[in-house]
């Protein structure tokens, strides 16, 4: 008797991002690559706490589509890609495309609006899309590991995994360096507030946008 090797139901691919997860992470060197061609770099759609409190509220959105350099456009694509795709399983369909896009958004105008809080006097210029890349990290915390479902926030790998990350922004926030900065200061008040952001509205989120489930399922403590 010849033992015949195992058979697979089907084969994984080794990627699988879901689609909106890779175009998110491709728009920012794209984006960047027209932002050199416009005038001064674009720094008029820049964040400028000042501004946004005299009324230019547009810099929270805009602030999103800018970067500091390559270095800087690499890292949070990268960061995108990662964490967003955990994001975007759990908000599947074309539904699901607008909510993941909404959902981005909306912690990267909560960054924003974070750093404006703490920094309300500061006329300095602030680009990037970190805050908002920092909500998908946050509510990636609350994912990986769940099993399919979002972990409760008082789940003690949440708690632990959201201390490491807010130590590590800390950090990298007092020593002003971080791979892709190329010497500009970090503005670490941003990326915690969107880390808060995305940590406790992906429950919400989940429960409106995600996958429809058997309420007769065991489904343990529902997200909050």
């Amino acid at each position: 008797m010849v033992d015949e090797p195992p058979r697979f139901a089907r084969t994984e691919r080794i990627f699988n991002a879901p689609a909106v997860a890779v175009a998110l992470a491709l728009s920012m060197p794209a984006l960047f690559w027209l932002q050199l061609r416009l005038p001064g770099e674009g720094i008029d759609w820049a964040l400028r706490p000042t501004a946004v409190l005299e009324g230019d509220g547009w810099q929270l959105i805009t602030v999103m589509l800018l970067h500091g350099g390559w270095g800087h456009v690499a890292m949070n694509a990268i960061g995108a890609l990662a964490f967003g795709a955990a994001v975007a399983r759990m908000l599947p369909g074309l539904r699901g495309v607008g909510a993941f896009l909404a959902f981005y958004v909306v912690c990267g105008a909560l960054a924003g609006l974070g750093y404006v809080a703490i920094h309300p006097d500061s006329g300095q210029a602030l680009v990037g899309a970190s805050g908002a890349v920092f909500g998908l990290i946050g509510a990636a915390t609350r994912l990986l590991g769940g099993g399919g479902r979002v972990l409760p926030l008082r789940d003690r790998r949440v708690i632990s995994a959201s201390l490491a990350w807010m130590g590590l922004n800390a950090f990298v926030g007092l020593i002003g360096f971080a791979p892709g900065a190329e010497g500009a200061s970090i503005a670490w008040e941003a990326h915690a507030a969107g880390f808060i952001a995305g940590l406790v509205l992906i429950g919400p989120w989940v429960r409106l946008y995600g996958p429809r489930i058997d309420s007769s399922a065991d489904l343990g403590e529902p997200p909050v």
